[in-house]
């Protein structure tokens, strides 16, 4: 950290804010980060607590989030050259203001009336932190290779509540119901099919499978966004690519659930355990496996069976 003394001015008036102007170095900014990271990590740790307890106890759903402030530290990473050209860093105070105002609305969040202590409500308090401390230590030219990977940490880093979910859930229900009663019975298999449940007949006996909220595959759809958005910004560089194989989440995550759940109602009928409880969660997690796959296929063909001549974007992250 340096400090370069202020050029003289022939003004009268004595500025009581002449003096210094401080300048950062890239390697004392990220020293400085990492401790106010763990200042923060104190400050936010029952919204951090939350989370890692919804992805140990949902992996299937949220386990990914997990692995999100990893790929946020790696988007910065990439613009690495970037940052340094920027050095030295002029810190802009103004990122106090964000700094305050997230600290504050998070704990107003936690002490608050009871409505505002909801999980989605308190990250927004942890956002504005976080772009604060980003805009204070590397200055507001920096911000502009900060915005992103903040917003994929904030948009993907978090355990999203039903109440955001279920505006789409039942429709995936649904997708997911007909989808595996048409997959069941193209393999020769008798099914009924009345609403979302199902009812696998083997043997003049009846195996039902109701196809609930966790199965519509809503969660899938936020991971494999995630991972498409991640694939997105670093293998592709022309828009259309990056819109298409983030629009390529919706249909892989409806493809692979419906697998999913026709899996689930063949197992059914070997032992009914297979349909609920911890091997449900494993069947869950098994089938992202084909599902990321499927979506590096899908990048494969975006990258070499598609040629486009048009001009190429800078890259997002």
């Amino acid at each position: 950290m340096t400090a370069v003394p202020e050029t003289s001015t022939d003004s009268p008036f004595p500025n009581p804010l002449r003096g210094t102007e401080v300048r950062v170095q890239l390697p004392a900014a990220i020293a400085l980060g990492g401790l106010l990271a763990a200042l923060l990590a104190v400050v936010f740790f029952e919204f951090f607590r939350r989370q890692v307890m919804f992805a140990i106890t949902q992996p299937s759903d949220w386990a990914h989030t997990l692995l999100i402030p990893a790929i946020t530290g790696y988007f910065i990473w990439l613009r690495r050259k970037e940052l340094a050209a920027l050095q030295p860093f002029a810190p802009c105070w103004l990122g106090l203001l964000p700094i305050m105002l997230g600290v504050g609305w998070y704990l107003l969040c936690v002490f608050g009336p009871k409505p505002l202590f909801h999980h989605n409500i308190m990250s927004v308090g942890i956002l504005l932190t976080l772009i604060g401390i980003a805009w204070v230590l590397f200055g507001t030219k920096a911000l502009r290779w900060f915005w992103f990977p903040l917003g994929f940490l904030w948009v993907f880093g978090q355990t999203l509540s039903e109440v955001m979910l279920n505006k789409i859930t039942f429709q995936l229900q649904d997708i997911a119901a007909v989808g595996a009663y048409f997959l069941l019975t193209i393999i020769g298999m008798e099914v009924d099919r009345s609403g979302n449940t199902l009812v696998v007949w083997s043997g003049g006996e009846s195996f039902p499978l109701n196809v609930a909220e966790a199965c519509s595959g809503m969660r899938m759809l936020v991971a494999f966004a995630a991972l498409g958005v991640f694939l997105a910004a670093t293998s592709l560089t022309r828009f259309w690519q990056r819109a298409l194989l983030v629009s390529a989440a919706l249909p892989i995550a409806l493809a692979v659930n419906i697998v999913r759940v026709a899996s689930l109602g063949v197992l059914s009928q070997f032992n009914r355990n297979f349909i609920d409880g911890e091997v449900h969660e494993f069947i869950g997690v098994l089938w992202l496996i084909p599902g990321l796959f499927l979506y590096m296929g899908a990048l494969w063909l975006i990258q070499r069976l598609m040629v486009d001549e048009g001009p190429k974007v800078a890259h997002a992250v």
